[in-house]
Parts: C-alpha cells; sequence; structure tokens
C-alpha cells in the first residue's frame, strides 16, 4: 500500500493548521489574549495568543504541515517499494 503524496500532505496541513488555530482560540476563551512568547511563537514567526496570532499559526500550521507530511508520505512510500522487491 502507497500513499497519495498530495493528499496527505494537504490533510496534515489541515490537521495541524486548524488544530493550532482552535488551540489558540481555546486559550483565548479561558485565559485571554497574551502578549507572553511562546515556544511555537518562537518558532513561528509572527504567531501569539491572540486573534490575529490565531490566523498566522493557520497559515504556519498549514505550510509547515503540509511539508512534514510529505516528506513522511513519500519516505513512506520509498521505504515500502524496498520492502515489496
Amino acid at each position: 500500500m502507497k500513499f497519495d503524496v498530495k493528499a496527505f500532505a494537504l490533510t496534515c496541513g489541515l490537521i495541524w493548521g486548524f488544530g493550532l488555530f482552535v488551540l489558540t482560540w481555546w486559550i483565548i476563551a479561558f485565559d485571554g489574549p497574551t502578549g507572553e512568547a511562546t515556544f511555537i511563537g518562537r518558532v513561528y514567526r509572527g504567531y501569539a495568543i491572540s486573534p490575529t496570532g490565531s490566523f498566522v499559526g493557520l497559515a504556519w500550521g498549514f505550510f509547515d504541515g503540509s511539508i512534514g507530511g510529505a516528506i513522511f508520505a513519500w519516505l513512506y512510500n520509498f521505504l515500502a517499494s524496498g520492502r515489496e522487491r
């Protein structure tokens, strides 16, 4: 069985991007927007726990998740094809 690299990359990007978006709004709902630097904010430039930061996190998460998903699917397909031989 092989993965469709494009579909897997899109799925990973959507899950990671929307996951970060929802998590940001969850924190805003319970703790309010903060100006504190977070670890994710250090990795994703422009991200903060704020309404604007949630959209920045959505974009960065989609981009990062898509690349990570594509690499994972390609590597899986590469290793799976080696086992079939």
